[in-house]
């Protein structure tokens, strides 16, 4: 799986997209593969603070229930309505299906997450493969 390059990564398995002090931020392709079937999505509010590396919300599929990590700090300006009818959209295509948008207290904390060539070497790591 080749992880977008524009995006950043967390060891939670989480990731953003940011632009100027905007950001989307869903789950990583792996972090959906090894859930399985989803089938619920917690999303935050429109208008919740988010902090780094603190849950926003949470993941249920067949499998588990995991917790969503916040990548950055911020405020929540958009959820993605589509996924409380339709969370099987993460497991089509988890880089695509966005969770959350927010506006980023600091852009330049975005740097200090994974980059796209990292996360791959953190998943071989952590999986073995």
């Amino acid at each position: 799986m080749a992880y977008p390059t524009n995006y950043r990564y967390t060891r939670e398995h989480e990731w953003i997209e940011a632009s100027g002090k905007t950001a989307s931020v869903g789950i990583t392709d792996h972090a959906q593969d090894s859930l399985g079937d989803i089938v619920f999505v917690e999303l935050p509010k429109v208008g919740d603070k988010v902090e780094k590396g603190k849950v926003f919300g949470s993941v249920e599929s067949v499998k588990a229930v995991s917790d969503l990590y916040s990548p950055a700090t911020g405020t929540v300006t958009a959820i993605n309505e589509e996924l409380t009818t339709a969370p099987e959209k993460i497991n089509a295509d988890a880089h695509a299906a966005w969770i959350m948008k927010i506006e980023l207290a600091d852009p330049g904390e975005v740097d200090s997450l994974l980059t796209a060539q990292d996360y791959e070497v953190y998943v071989k790591e952590e999986t073995g493969h």
